[in-house]
């Protein structure tokens, strides 16, 4: 089973620090998604930043979502 994000933290140049239910600090980088429409409007810092956890994942005021898999799968571990 896929660790959950418990916390997540905005970065500059549209990353996030995550924090998975395991105790893994993680990097996913956003930019990629700008391809798919309901990205799209995240560029704008505003809406960005107000990312929150939902349920197994994120998710952003205009209802963009990335599920649990993809997160992990596709961040990178912070090094301690």
């Amino acid at each position: 089973m896929v660790p959950k994000a418990i916390d997540v933290k905005v970065l500059k140049n549209y990353k996030l620090e995550l924090l998975f239910n395991n105790n893994e600090k993680r990097i996913f980088d956003v930019k990629p998604y700008f391809k798919f429409e309901i990205f799209k409007k995240l560029k704008e810092d505003d809406k960005f930043n107000k990312v929150k956890i939902s349920g197994l994942s994120i998710e952003w005021d205009n209802g963009a979502d990335i599920c649990p898999d993809e997160l992990y799968n596709n961040s990178t571990k912070i090094q301690n």
